[in-house]
């Protein structure tokens, strides 16, 4: 698939070109200039045109030790992978020192461009449309991003400048024809039918924790290439980028996310956009890796933001990352797999595995950690063996009589997965009460080895096909 690269300095509206080339609001725009920091990619189509789309960071003269400088080589690397960049100048405000100096540098680079003047559609903007054409870089396309103005004409110039054969994908032979494979089920000991878990369907994957913990090292080391923007200030991700591999031969949709502080301590617009497509990108996933920073693990916040995993229903990894800065490791992590237990009985039994994001120590026993997790999270059981467990552990402790009635527990059922979720009809639902209620969910996640995964407990009252109808006279 071609690709296509968004590139020019800050503030001429290139994530707002990318959200309309998308189709949806991914990237996080704001009146702020230097939002966006890290490459995002997306699917693109432009009328009959279909594409990969990168949105990076605005170009700026700076010192590569420096943020800037860092954000800058991030963008000049899209450039050299891609196909073709929009070089996006600002027609309203007019050309700047900056728009020069970048039209220089992708004249040494020698890739194919198209100059796009975004915001052609505002009053007085004809004088910056027209300068554009000083940069040499051919014919400017005036467009409006945030109205959708003139995208035919952009759709002409890309087309001019990679030719049409490049958007034609050749159809594999026998393509159409392919039948999808079907589905596997194992039976139980009821002959129950139960489908088998899928170990080599795609994997979702969100990236949390507090600012600074590591998390787009970790991506980068998963990725084995220095993908995401990372550096020693607090909060460099702003919004959640995804990036796709491969891990064992199975494909995995990794999202780096922007950190998330204490909700009083938030707030800028900005960051609460951020905070917000961080959630967004959590429940889109299907586990979640809690990334703790290991020299100061288990603060509140860290417990919140297990919390917010376990209430969404996500299934949760524990990566306790820069595990390189530790020196007693065997007294540290009896220490922390204590405090694992103890303070996240919501997710007991979850998986807490050291990392270093520098070093990549751990980055292979914590990927086999997520596919366990995962399969646990998408866990059967059959209705048989619930039950049968359900008479025993009802027969070794009842429930609670209350106002001297026994409360009967009658039937349980898995109603669904992803998490493990049940459901038990019960005499009185109201009066079995909280106690119970965890005494069944730690059975549940004992017996079935549902560790580390939300669990799901509802009560119902089994319907009386009598109920309404009139009594018979006698």
């Amino acid at each position: 698939m071609v690709t296509i690269a968004i590139i020019g300095r800050p503030n001429v509206g290139k994530s707002t070109l990318f959200n309309r080339l998308v189709g949806k609001r991914l990237a996080l725009v704001d009146d702020q200039p230097g939002v966006t920091r890290d490459r995002r990619s997306g699917e693109a189509s432009l009328m009959d045109l279909s594409f990969e789309i990168v949105d990076t960071a605005g170009l700026e003269d700076a010192g590569a030790e420096t943020l800037e400088g860092r954000m800058r080589a991030q963008t000049e690397s899209a450039i050299e992978t891609a196909d073709l960049s929009l070089f996006v100048v600002d027609a309203k405000t007019g050309l700047t020192p900056q728009d020069q100096s970048f039209a220089e540098l992708l004249r040494r680079k020698g890739r194919p461009i198209v100059l796009v003047a975004n915001k052609a559609e505002a009053r007085g903007a004809d004088a910056g449309f027209y300068d554009a054409f000083s940069l040499g870089l051919g014919d400017p396309v005036g467009i409006s991003a945030e109205h959708g103005a003139g995208l035919g004409d952009l759709r002409d110039a890309i087309v001019a400048a990679l030719g049409i054969e490049a958007f034609e994908e050749d159809e594999e032979p026998g393509e159409a024809d392919e039948v999808a494979a079907p589905v596997i089920v194992g039976f139980d000991d009821d002959d129950e039918p139960i489908e088998e878990y899928d170990d080599t369907k795609p994997l979702r994957i969100a990236i949390v924790g507090r600012p600074n913990a590591g998390k787009s090292t970790l991506v980068n080391r998963f990725l084995g290439e220095d993908r995401m923007l990372t550096g020693p200030e607090a909060g460099i991700t702003r919004d959640s980028i995804a990036v796709e591999w491969e891990w064992r031969g199975r494909r995995v949709k990794v999202f780096d996310t922007a950190g998330l502080r204490r909700k009083s301590r938030v707030q800028e617009k900005l960051e609460k956009l951020s905070v917000a497509d961080t959630l967004r990108a959590a429940k889109f996933a299907e586990v979640v890796v809690i990334v703790l920073d290991v020299t100061a693990p288990f603060e509140r916040q860290d417990l919140q933001i297990a919390d917010l995993i376990a209430r969404e229903g996500r299934a949760a990894v524990i990566a306790l990352n820069k595990w390189d800065l530790i020196e007693d490791r065997q007294a540290v992590l009896a220490d922390l797999h204590e405090k694992t237990e103890r303070l996240l009985p919501q997710l007991r039994g979850i998986r807490a595995i050291p990392v270093s994001g520098e070093t990549g120590e751990g980055t292979e026993r914590l990927m086999q950690a997520v596919a366990e997790t995962h399969e646990i999270w998408n866990r059967r059981i059959s209705t048989g063996r619930l039950n049968r467990w359900l008479d025993r552990v009802v027969a070794h402790h009842p429930p609670p009589a209350v106002a001297g009635r026994r409360v009967n527990v009658k039937y349980m059922t898995q109603v669904k997965a992803r998490p493990p979720t049940f459901m038990i009809s019960t005499s009185r639902p109201e009066a079995l009460g909280a106690a119970y209620t965890r005494y069944l969910v730690n059975g549940l996640r004992e017996t079935f080895g549902l560790t580390g995964v939300p669990i799901r407990l509802g009560l119902r009252k089994p319907d009386n096909p009598y109920a309404g109808r009139a009594k018979r006279p006698s």
